[in-house]
């Protein structure tokens, strides 16, 4: 799917956002709650039977964890490598895709870049037996929330106006888009072992992007030189990723790059929602590997 293509049904669904109610906006699949505008019932049905391919390259994230950062990296990663154009193929997340572009995909050249939100468990079992490469995207809980929350109240598809002392308690129970963000933790914390997935996390790219830049392409096979990394790493910034989110992302640029800071939690948590945020992490990944890359006590405490 090129971007235009993308970006006109991305509007055709934010006109359709504005006739129905915000109950109707989220619905319940295998227990797990979905945007109905974006990935109906069908979508997820449709996807069970997807074909992956050994040299796909699959991004997974939970939601507001860098995800669309990460695309545009990889993007830049396969063009210096391989000098293919990857403008045209916006990768959005699989689930958002339907029955007649999964179609479509299947005739698209190889290395396919693809996305999800879901969770590893529901990931398309083929991915699993291809032994497609994957690389996972996680932040801190507390940054996530908060960015979870402003994307929520700014995007017409889900449920918006909010409160945030309501979002906070839906984050903290997994009643939000995709799930819980402990279920995806901990799930992802069991395949760590797996050679063809790779956990980074937002905070890590935040420190050393160049570093993450390089262990990125190495992972999916890419060979850069140090000059490809450095330009890379330059035009790969947040900032500048935010800077260019209108051609990229069209309206919902600003929405999906809001600030993109470590950090910005203590903004919004209140003592006691810490002291809460603080039980859930002990009582879910303290002592974990996962646990331990997300440094929990120098970002969130």
């Amino acid at each position: 799917m090129d971007t235009n293509t993308f970006s006109a049904k991305l509007q055709s669904r934010m006109q359709m956002a504005k006739q129905i109610s915000e109950e109707e906006k989220l619905y319940r699949y295998r227990g797990v709650l979905y945007p109905s505008i974006m990935c109906p019932e069908d979508h997820l049905t449709a996807l069970e039977n997807i074909e992956a391919r050994e040299d796909d390259i699959m991004l997974v994230a939970y939601p507001k964890c860098g995800f669309n950062w990460m695309v545009g990296v990889v993007k830049k990663i396969i063009a210096e490598a391989t000098g293919m154009k990857t403008e045209s193929r916006m990768p959005p997340l699989i689930e958002f895709l339907g029955p007649d572009v999964l179609k479509l995909m299947d005739q698209s050249p190889s290395p396919r870049c693809l996305g999800t939100h879901m969770h590893p468990d529901n990931i398309p079992t083929s991915f699993y037996t291809k032994k497609t490469k994957m690389l996972v995207i996680f932040r801190n809980p507390k940054d996530t929330l908060v960015s979870f929350y402003h994307f929520t109240n700014n995007n017409p598809v889900l449920p918006s106006g909010q409160s945030w002392e309501s979002f906070f308690s839906h984050f903290l129970s997994g009643d939000v888009p995709w799930g819980s963000y402990f279920d995806h933790a901990l799930a992802w914390e069991k395949r760590m072992n797996d050679p063809n997935v790779m956990i980074v996390t937002y905070e890590e790219l935040k420190q050393d992007l160049s570093e993450a830049v390089r262990q990125i392409s190495s992972f999916f096979g890419f060979p850069l030189t140090e000059a490809q990394v450095t330009q890379i790493t330059e035009k790969s910034s947040f900032t500048s990723m935010k800077e260019s989110s209108a051609n990229s992302h069209g309206p919902m640029g600003n929405v999906i790059f809001r600030k993109g800071e470590v950090g910005d939690w203590r903004n919004h948590f209140t003592p006691e929602q810490s002291r809460e945020m603080d039980e859930a992490f002990d009582k879910h990944l303290a002592g974990t590997r996962l646990g331990e890359k997300l440094q929990y006590q120098q970002h969130c405490q």
